[in-house]
């Protein structure tokens, strides 16, 4: 045939796999329960409306942590405490610009995944590996390795999906970066630790005082000074000796 055979009363604009542009992400996120440390994080940021605009073309893909994710992050992760721009990041750090639902994540091709912050900060950075572990999607991000533990939400063009793990993007949260603070007990690299003070030893303490103490005797003085001693005192008896005999016999 020379044309597309089209049903009578068929609208081919029509998409009955797309919803309506403008899927409201947080309430979502609040209906699929145990998801409401993202919510708030999300909707306190302003990021879940730049999300919600980026629905069209390619669609998105989200990535949420569990609430009990956010209760196991190590106690040195200051996750909170991050300036809001860096908070940003991280949450788009969770987002792939194009809908993947989970069979494709199953049987991605190129494993290496840029993120919305990626298009913020440069190719190559805060980039996702994405791959099949064990059965399930593995998300890795060169810090912790999370895994896909439910489909909170699939339909083109929006996919969510819970993770077990916070992902945490190494450009921030790496080694001697501002996300972790370190531990107690651990030495901060590039600190100089001063020796304790000696107290000085015995010998050079006790017995002298003045300007002087501080001077040692040079080898040998304190010997010749006893022997010299030693041999004035026995002349000295000699000479007592001999001036009492002397008048004993006068």
């Amino acid at each position: 045939v020379d044309s597309l055979l089209v049903p009578y009363d068929f609208n081919l604009l029509a998409s009955e796999t797309r919803p309506p542009l403008g899927l409201n992400i947080t309430k979502a996120l609040i209906d699929g329960h145990n998801f409401n440390v993202a919510a708030s994080m999300l909707a306190a940021s302003g990021v879940v409306d730049e999300f919600e605009a980026d629905e069209g073309g390619a669609g998105i893909t989200l990535f949420v942590p569990t609430d009990d994710a956010f209760g196991d992050l190590p106690g040195n992760v200051k996750l909170q405490s991050l300036p809001a721009d860096k908070k940003a990041v991280v949450l788009k750090f969770h987002v792939l610009h194009s809908y993947y639902p989970l069979g494709s994540l199953e049987s991605i091709v190129n494993p290496v995944q840029p993120t919305l912050a990626t298009e913020d900060n440069g190719a190559g950075s805060f980039t996702l590996n994405i791959s099949r572990v064990n059965g399930s999607v593995a998300i890795d991000t060169g810090i912790v390795q999370a895994s896909v533990t439910q489909t909170v939400f699939d339909q083109n063009p929006v996919a969510i999906f819970g993770v077990s793990k916070v992902l945490l993007p190494r450009e921030i949260f790496g080694k001697d970066s501002a996300g972790v603070t370190s531990k107690p007990g651990n030495a901060v690299v590039g600190t100089t630790v001063q020796p304790p003070e000696t107290s000085p030893s015995p010998e050079n303490s006790a017995g002298f005082s003045g300007p002087a103490s501080h001077l040692s005797s040079p080898p040998g003085f304190r010997e010749e000074i006893t022997s010299k001693g030693g041999r004035y005192r026995m002349q000295s008896c000699i000479v007592t000796v001999c001036c009492i005999g002397l008048v004993l016999v006068v």
